[in-house]
């Protein structure tokens, strides 16, 4: 999941930027409205947290402009006020949630991850390989019945690779959807994640390489 955090408060931006990380969604920060266009035109994000209160092009007029593009990113609005006339106002704008400040972190994550599965086409609560099984609402994995001690980027790139369900993701596609701009692409993180999580996984292997690109 990638998701675009639109707040022209640096240090508010990158707090909660750092926090979707932790739990292993991939998050750009843009500081204001014009580079949340710019940003959404050459990336697919499933969500963008957008404030109502940007310069130099409002959050309200960002979000007219994503619905009439017909964006496939769902929108959850941020404001400092929280009256009803508010988030009535922001939903008829055409943002899919509405989330006042002050928020807890744990409520923002669950709606930004409410909001991705609706980006995307339904799928399982349960993903499921041979005796390989991801809850993706408990945020867990099994293999054999036994619970696999993932790291949260471990469990998004396991995640995504099960949803494909057997379709090879490139390793072009596999940073684009799973990794950030935080990412330096020249390391070998990607890599270095799916050997951790083939070992983590046991045998036999479930994850194969297959022309420059992983599969399960």
């Amino acid at each position: 999941m990638r998701v675009l955090v639109v707040e022209d408060h640096a240090e508010l931006a990158e707090s909660v930027a750092r926090m979707l990380r932790r739990d292993g969604i991939a998050a750009d920060v843009a500081l204001d409205g014009e580079e949340a266009l710019l940003r959404t035109g050459v990336v697919d994000y499933d969500v963008v947290v957008l404030d109502r209160d940007l310069p130099r092009l409002h959050g309200d007029e960002v979000c007219r402009t994503l619905v009439a593009k017909a964006s496939q990113a769902k929108v959850l609005m941020l404001t400092a006020s929280g009256t009803v006339a508010d988030r009535v106002e922001g939903l008829s704008l055409g943002a899919d949630d509405y989330l006042p400040k002050p928020f807890a972190h744990a409520e923002l994550i669950a709606r930004i991850r409410a909001l991705a599965r609706r980006s995307q086409p339904p799928s399982a609560p349960i993903l499921a390989h041979d005796d390989l099984r991801l809850d993706t609402g408990q945020r867990f994995a099994t293999r054999a019945g036994q619970r696999v001690p993932l790291h949260p980027k471990e469990l998004a790139v396991l995640e995504y690779l099960l949803a494909a369900q057997g379709r090879v993701v490139s390793a072009e596609e596999l940073p684009q959807r799973v990794w950030d701009e935080a990412t330096d692409p020249f390391t070998t993180t990607v890599k270095s994640t799916i050997n951790r999580l083939r070992a983590k996984l046991g045998d036999p292997p479930v994850i194969q390489t297959v022309h420059g690109g992983y599969r399960i």
